[in-house]
């Protein structure tokens, strides 16, 4: 199955200009094409359409996967009347100290909640709960990642802009015909309104090829 990801901009990354009007062929789980949406569709006539607003990226990549998922509770909804819905941290959650089962759910919620902020690479630690849920979702492990220090940031934050601070710093590499096509759509006009509005502007994650994440 071929697919193309199309949108009003395509951000390639790797320092290559912004294409308007872009598009990403996808076979399988990895990247076919990518350029001009009408370059694209015409060299795959028969490929499905999918077709984002704003601008289509690389998949971002959270340096502090590890820390948001054991040290970072993410409530249920069903909490939210006692916990409310913002990821608790430092002191509250050392309070809350919650206990293996509520912490297996909270590491699955804070990876659907990665991949709602364009995520498709994370650092993570030794852990083979956490390993095992990384795995299961299909994310991948970014090596050398700054496991056990704590975020720059002030609390938890699951926009990996916070700390790549600008494209080329957030995504885990430029666009590359044969790599795996991870990918992510976010509902800005271009780069400067993606950095303004951040990572949770994220419309749909592709991960190896499969929509893992689409807003509705």
């Amino acid at each position: 199955m071929l697919t193309i990801h199309a949108a009003d901009v395509l951000l390639p990354g790797g320092g290559r200009a912004p294409v308007p009007g872009g598009a990403v062929a996808v076979r399988d789980a990895e990247i076919a094409a990518f350029g001009r949406y009408e370059d694209v569709a015409a060299a795959h006539p028969d490929a499905r359409l999918r077709r984002w607003p704003g601008v289509l990226t690389p998949g971002l990549r959270q340096w502090h996967g590890h820390w948001l998922l054991t040290r970072v509770y993410h409530p249920d909804p069903r909490e939210a009347d006692e916990l409310g819905t913002a990821p608790i941290s430092g002191p509250a959650f050392d309070a809350l100290a919650p206990d293996a089962a509520r912490m297996a759910g909270s590491v699955r919620r804070g990876i659907q909640r990665m991949l709602a902020h364009g995520t498709t690479h994370v650092g993570i630690g030794a852990r083979p709960e956490v390993r095992q849920a990384v795995a299961r979702a299909g994310l991948r492990e970014v090596p050398n990642a700054p496991l056990l220090a704590p975020p720059v940031w002030d609390g938890p934050d699951l926009d990996p802009f916070v700390e790549g601070h600008d494209l080329a710093g957030t995504v885990h590499g430029p666009l590359t015909v044969g790599q795996p096509a991870d990918l992510a759509a976010f509902d800005v006009t271009d780069e400067t309104g993606l950095l303004a509005h951040g990572a949770a502007t994220c419309v749909a994650t592709v991960l190896g090829g499969r929509l893992v994440f689409r807003r509705r």
